[in-house]
């Protein structure tokens, strides 16, 4: 897997194309990022690098996070991930990455957190239809019977309850790159990634699918 870039997503508009089509895109703030750290396989047992994005203030990392980064010649980093790379990959610590390393109408895949909903109950949750609605029922919003007889006699694991919602990895595959704006650090992506606006994304090369060669 090549390198990719760490981000944050900015929000969603609407673009034309060349031929007039209306397009709807996430707009991504891409890089630039710090190469924080090069793992190779003698040491590690596998190659890798790591990268940091959105610098921050000294006073706001610990002892660990700075001494990280001064190693590297860098400022600490908000947002850190890794990226498994091929044995020759030339990428060195200390290096920038831009957007520069995407083109316009390459797939991408997208890795973010969803957005947090909070304890849902089964309606909410997992679109139950509940109970009856009139006077007589008891039972407006709930799951109704979620136990077994005496044979198993217990419930089973991922039965569909009410809990927690949302705050997943979610990773969406296949986006096309609709426009790279390299002044301004942006990505035009179509379609819609996950996460809030604001939040820190991971952006790599598609793993399932190439761009399309043009006639």
């Amino acid at each position: 897997m090549s390198v990719g870039l760490l981000g944050k997503k900015l929000g969603m508009t609407q673009v034309y194309d060349d031929k007039g089509v209306l397009h709807p895109v996430t707009v991504v703030e891409a890089g630039p990022c710090t190469v924080l750290q090069k793992k190779d396989a003698e040491k590690e047992k596998y190659t890798a690098v790591q990268l940091g994005f959105q610098e921050k203030k000294e006073s706001r990392s610990n002892k660990p996070t700075l001494g990280h980064a001064k190693k590297a010649g860098a400022k600490p980093c908000s947002f850190v991930r890794e990226f498994r790379t091929d044995p020759g990959e030339e990428v060195s610590v200390g290096d920038k990455l831009t957007v520069n390393r995407f083109q316009t109408g390459q797939f991408v895949d997208v890795i973010g957190i969803s957005k947090g909903k909070g304890f849902l109950g089964v309606v909410g949750r997992w679109k139950f239809a509940g109970g009856g609605a009139a006077h007589g029922s008891k039972s407006h919003r709930r799951a109704g019977a979620i136990g077994e007889r005496a044979d198993p006699g217990h419930i089973f694991k991922n039965h569909k309850m009410p809990g927690h919602t949302g705050r997943d990895r979610i990773t969406v595959q296949n986006l096309r790159i609709v426009n790279v704006r390299e002044a301004e650090n942006v990505l035009l992506i179509q379609g819609a990634i996950p996460g809030a606006n604001g939040d820190f994304v991971v952006i790599r090369p598609a793993v399932k699918k190439k761009a399309e060669k043009k006639k």
